[in-house]
C-alpha cells in the first residue's frame, strides 16, 4: 500500500488521473490501490491482466455494495464525494486474480458551470433564419460559425440559434459528465416556442420540435464519436414518426424560374430543392420577410444530407386560406416544443436512450448532446419550421446563487 505523508500536495498531481487519463503508473495488474478523482469526471481503468470472465463489485460510501461490471475495462464514475472501494475479479480456473482498491471522489477544485461550456458542431439545414442566428460575415469559414455558436449559447450569454429545416443540428456539452440520476430529469434545454393566445389549453402556437440525442465518452478521448442514442420522446414510437428518415437539400439552381406565390409572401417557391430516401421531394420557399440566403454561406458543397427520427407534421391551417398555422405542441420530451416557463416539459433524462432499434441502453451519464429539427414542414408565410434554441442546463448542479429566466 502506498503511504500518502503529505496530502495537500498529492491530491493535485492525483487529480490528473481525471478525465479518462491513461497514463496511470502500473504495477503488475495495472491499477493502483488508491485513485483521487473529481466527482463528474471518469477514471479509466485498464487491467493488465486477463482471464475468462471478470466482475467489478463496489462498495459505495453509504455501506451499499452491488456488481457494476463483468468487462475487463471499467469507467468509474461517481457524482457524490467519498471513498468507494472496488474488487476486481478475474474468474479463471488457471489464472484466478482478485484485486481491491479505493477510489476517493472530492469537490472539483474549479466549481462547475451547470450551463454549457462548448459546442463541438454547429451544422444547421438550410432556413429562413440560417446567415442571421448566428450572423454570417463575409470571410467567415465553418471555425468562425462554429465559434459564434458557442458564444450564443454557452455560460449565461441566451442568445438564440437556429437549426434551419429538418435534420439540422447542433452539438454540444459541459464541463463535466451530465450524470444519469436514476428517476430524475438530467438536463434541461430553452427554446423560444409560445402558446398563441385565443385558445392556449390545446397547446398550440409556435411549436418547432427538435429530438434529442446524447452520447457517452466511452473512448475517453474528449470529441463526439462515440455512438449516438434518441432520448425517446412521446411520438418516438407513434406510427407517425418515421425512423431512418434521410433527406438531402440542393443548392439552389442559379438558372432556376424564380416564381412568387399570389400574395407575394412567398417570393421564390422552388427556391431550395430536396428529395428524401421515402421518395418524396419537395421545395423549401423563400419568403419575402427574410431576404438573405438560406443556404448556409460557409458551406461549399452543393448538397447537405441530414437524417434521423422525422416526426409527423404539427402546424394546422387554422384559418384554411393559408394566411395563420398553429404549430401544435407535442406531449414532452423535445426542445423548442413548450414555452420555456414548463421546466418539466422542458427537460430530458437521460434514461430514456434508445438504440437505433428501438431498444433501451443504459448510460451512466452523457458527454455531449445534440439537438436536431426533427419536423419536415413549410406553413406559408411562416416558413419551415426550424428548432431554435438558446441554452441548457444541467439539472444536477447547484445554481451559482443567482439564475434567470
Amino acid at each position: 500500500m502506498k503511504t500518502l505523508r503529505n496530502i495537500s500536495a498529492i491530491i493535485p498531481a492525483l487529480l490528473l488521473l481525471t478525465g479518462c487519463d491513461n497514463g496511470i503508473p502500473t504495477v503488475s495488474l495495472g491499477i493502483d490501490d488508491a485513485y483521487y478523482v473529481a466527482r463528474m469526471q471518469k477514471l479509466d481503468l485498464h487491467p493488465a491482466l486477463t482471464g475468462a470472465e471478470y466482475r467489478w463489485t463496489m462498495t459505495r460510501p453509504d455501506g451499499s455494495t452491488a456488481q457494476v461490471s463483468t468487462a475487463r475495462d471499467y469507467i468509474f464514475l461517481e457524482a457524490e464525494e467519498g471513498t468507494y472501494t472496488l474488487h476486481f475479479e478475474i474468474i479463471d480456473t488457471d489464472t484466478p486474480y482478485e484485486y481491491t482498491f479505493s477510489v476517493n471522489v472530492m469537490h472539483e477544485e474549479v466549481e462547475y458551470s451547470p450551463y454549457i461550456s462548448r459546442v463541438y458542431e454547429y451544422c444547421p439545414a438550410p432556413g429562413q433564419f440560417i446567415n442571421e442566428m448566428p450572423r454570417y460575415e463575409e470571410g467567415d469559414t465553418y471555425a468562425d460559425i462554429l465559434q459564434k455558436a458557442e458564444d450564443c449559447i454557452s455560460g449565461t450569454n441566451d442568445i438564440m440559434i437556429s437549426l434551419g429545416g429538418f435534420g439540422g443540428y447542433v452539438t454540444f456539452g459541459f464541463d463535466h459528465t451530465v450524470i444519469n440520476v436514476p428517476g430524475e430529469a438530467d438536463f434541461r434545454i430553452w427554446g423560444n416556442c409560445f402558446y398563441e393566445l385565443t385558445n392556449p389549453d390545446k397547446k398550440g402556437g409556435s411549436a418547432e420540435p427538435g429530438i434529442v440525442m446524447v452520447s457517452y465518452d466511452a473512448n475517453c478521448n474528449g470529441i463526439p464519436d462515440d455512438p449516438w442514442y434518441e432520448l425517446a420522446g412521446s411520438e418516438y414510437r407513434s406510427p407517425a414518426t418515421s425512423h431512418g428518415f434521410a433527406m438531402t437539400y440542393r443548392r439552389p439552381d442559379p438558372d432556376r424560374e424564380i416564381i412568387p406565390d399570389e400574395d407575394n409572401s412567398i417570393v421564390d417557391l422552388n427556391y431550395i430543392g430536396w428529395t428524401a430516401n421515402d421518395g418524396t421531394s419537395g421545395f423549401m420557399p423563400k419568403n419575402s420577410f427574410h431576404g438573405q440566403e438560406y443556404w448556409p454561406r460557409w458551406v461549399k458543397e452543393d448538397t447537405m444530407t441530414f437524417s434521423g427520427s422525422l416526426l409527423a407534421p404539427n402546424g394546422v391551417d387554422v384559418s384554411g386560406m393559408g394566411t395563420y398555422y398553429v404549430l401544435y405542441s407535442y406531449a414532452w420530451g423535445y426542445v423548442d416544443n413548450h414555452p420555456n416557463e414548463f421546466e418539466d416539459l422542458n427537460s430530458f433524462d437521460i434514461s430514456n436512450a434508445v438504440d437505433a432499434a428501438g431498444n433501451p441502453v443504459s448510460l451512466p451519464g452523457a458527454d455531449f448532446i445534440r439537438v436536431y429539427t426533427g419536423v419536415n414542414q413549410y406553413c406559408g408565410w411562416l416558413g419551415e419550421t426550424s428548432t431554435e434554441l438558446s441554452r441548457a442546463q444541467d439539472l444536477h448542479i447547484e445554481l451559482p446563487g443567482w439564475d434567470f429566466e
